[in-house]
């Protein structure tokens, strides 16, 4: 079995939508890990993906979320 891809997308949101965003975020499929963050970006989400070909579905769905206004996406390196 192949290792998974760890992927953090850091994502923007209007005011007061942090709370929404978030949750709707938790309960997406490959989803590890979400926080509300403070800086740059609103939320910050861990993602463990059986394979990188899923990313894209995963990035667009985070991106048409009501609320949402950037992402952005860091893939891991496997070393």
């Amino acid at each position: 079995m192949s290792e998974k891809i760890t992927v953090y997308i850091l994502v923007n949101t209007q005011v007061g939508k942090e709370d929404e965003v978030l949750k709707a975020i938790r309960s997406m499929e490959f989803v590890e890990e979400a926080y509300v963050v403070y800086g740059e970006f609103d939320i910050i989400a861990k993602l463990k993906l059986p394979a990188l070909e899923l990313l894209e579905q995963a990035v667009s769905n985070i991106r048409k979320m009501g609320g949402v206004t950037k992402t952005s996406t860091l893939i891991t390196s496997s070393r």
